[in-house]
């Protein structure tokens, strides 16, 4: 490979570290995905989905119990690990083909995001830290999505070298 074009590709996508998201839905669409082994975000657009990697780790957080709804839940409420498969299209009916990728989910518990604001690198003194939420998928640090999985009680298996 010459430099140039090492310049342009530094590093190939497949082994580019491993990155943290926090995806953002109500808790009623984020149940949906749970049990059906997959994710979606933003409307069902495809270009969110394509920034994550296999490995990549996801946080949802939930605003509230129900798309649109005016209950306030402010939790991350599911908490799982980017499958191989790469987004693709489903049909949910009414012309509606939202883009999903597949996730292996843990075992987890809610974890309210209040507790958590002052601790976690995204958020603590930052005066406007929400207005991230409504981009719908952001990159975190691996401190704050390990933050959040031991308040959600949950835990990662962690590869083993062969």
């Amino acid at each position: 490979m010459s430099s140039s074009t090492q310049e342009l590709f530094p590093e190939s996508l497949s082994q580019r570290p491993r990155k943290y998201w926090i995806a953002v839905a109500s808790a009623e669409h984020v149940r949906r995905g749970q049990a059906g082994g997959f994710m979606q975000v933003c409307h069902g657009k495809g270009g969110p989905l394509r920034r994550m990697r296999p490995g990549d780790r996801l946080v949802y957080y939930a605003p509230t119990e129900q798309f649109q709804g005016t209950d306030k839940l402010r939790s991350f409420v599911a908490i799982g690990t980017v499958e191989e498969r790469e987004p693709y299209q489903a049909d949910m009916g009414g012309g509606f083909h939202p883009f999903r990728r597949d996730v292996a989910w843990l075992d987890s518990r809610p974890a309210a995001i209040a507790p958590l604001l002052q601790g976690l690198d995204f958020s603590a003194n930052k005066r406007n830290w929400g207005y991230q939420l409504r981009f719908g998928l952001f990159e975190i640090s691996e401190h704050d999505m390990q933050a959040i999985a031991v308040a959600m009680h949950a835990a990662f298996e962690e590869e083993v070298a062969a």
